[in-house]
């Protein structure tokens, strides 16, 4: 016999959006630094001087094009398990805490980089927008990681996502 479906609770509504949100702005930001044509063409010259400038426009072309399918890629894959960890499922939860574990570590250890000078001595340059996307997207997905474990519960019952963002 089925069990009845039950409501996703508020706290895992508001960290499927968390995850949803700190997705979108990691893409916004990517699409935003592939589109920055002058610095990746720039950054192959220097890479590889003896190329000539329509083998440096191909390879630019071509990684731009290989960026965004990457980035929606990444766009779909967050935005699926933070829906199929609305639902219910622990597994979805898990993968979401690996991977926000990993990028929450990796946003604080660039926010010290930057903050100790770290990365001025190693000569990588971070800009201000970049720090605020790392800082943003951190709190969010720390947010949104410890939004999932506040209600345990959810996750031994089944559950309906409601999908409609003009609800009230």
């Amino acid at each position: 016999m089925a069990r009845p479906l039950t409501p996703v609770p508020k706290l895992i509504d508001v960290s499927r959006w968390l995850w949803i949100t700190s997705a979108s702005i990691g893409m916004v930001r990517f699409v935003a630094q592939l589109f920055d044509r002058e610095a990746l063409v720039a950054e192959a010259r220097r890479q590889n001087p003896a190329l000539g400038q329509d083998q440096i426009d191909a390879g630019v072309n071509g990684g731009v094009v290989f960026g965004l399918l990457i980035a929606v890629a990444f766009l779909v894959a967050y935005t699926r398990l933070a829906n199929t960890m609305a639902r219910g499922r622990n597994w979805a939860r898990i993968v979401l805490t690996v991977l926000g574990a990993a990028s929450v570590a990796f946003g604080l250890f660039r926010l010290v980089a930057f903050v100790s000078g770290l990365a001025a001595q190693l000569g990588v340059e971070m800009r201000p927008v970049d720090l605020g996307v790392a800082f943003v997207t951190t709190v969010l997905e720390a947010a949104a990681i410890v939004l999932m474990y506040r209600v345990s519960g959810h996750f031994r019952t089944r559950v309906t996502v409601d999908t409609d963002p003009h609800r009230t």
